[in-house]
């Protein structure tokens, strides 16, 4: 009866699982997961440990809910709003995802950097559950980018002198490289700089400049 009685859900139900998901993030964003321990987010959730096992099987369990997290708000909030419309210039909607990634920095105040790259620098070498599904990430997140590049191209936008797929994964790169750069340096400055060379870039393949 003491087991069952400790794994009844909170007063607060969806509140409670939402705190510890929560706290789990903040600390994995700065620590890392692996440094980061069931206690310390019991510690920062306020929750109890029967209550975290009533919502989450394991540390893994919480680990995908949150990566799955970080990844559809990066699609919802930063890369789909971008290029929404159909009828925008190809470009603009490439520096348009671009201002938000350095907006997303400045927010953050140069703290904790890219959690999904974070995760995959991590991860990716001992944990295949969560490389699989950061590897889609990037792949989606090139893909866009290169879609973007082929439309143009086809719109009269982009130069034939680009070559889409590679220009994609030369953004992202540079991009993931960016915000560790940023977060190491602790200035945003360097953030706005790379941004600024890769607007640079992009322009090179305008037709029309």
């Amino acid at each position: 009866m003491a087991l069952t009685t400790e794994l009844k859900p909170a007063k607060e139900g969806r509140g409670t699982r939402a705190a510890i998901i929560a706290a789990a993030a903040r600390i994995m964003h700065v620590k890392g997961y692996t440094a980061t321990s069931l206690d310390d987010v019991l510690r920062e959730s306020a929750v109890g440990k029967g209550n975290f096992y009533y919502y989450f099987k394991s540390k893994e369990d919480l680990g995908y809910e949150i990566l799955d997290r970080a990844i559809r708000s990066f699609l919802e909030r930063t890369l789909d709003p971008c290029f929404a419309d159909p009828d925008a210039n190809r470009l603009g909607q490439v520096r348009c995802f671009l201002d938000r990634l350095l907006e997303a920095e400045r927010e953050r105040n140069c703290v904790g950097g890219c959690l999904i790259g974070n995760l995959a620098s991590e991860l990716s070498d001992v944990h295949e559950g969560f490389r699989a599904k950061l590897s889609g990430l990037f792949t989606l997140w090139g893909g866009r980018l290169t879609q973007a590049l082929q439309e143009g191209q086809a719109r009269g936008e982009v130069s034939r002198g680009c070559e889409p797929v590679a220009a994609g994964r030369f953004l992202v790169a540079s991009l993931e490289g960016a915000m560790l750069m940023t977060k190491v340096r602790k200035d945003i400055s360097v953030m706005e700089q790379c941004v600024d060379e890769m607007k640079h870039y992009l322009s090179l393949y305008g037709e029309g400049r």
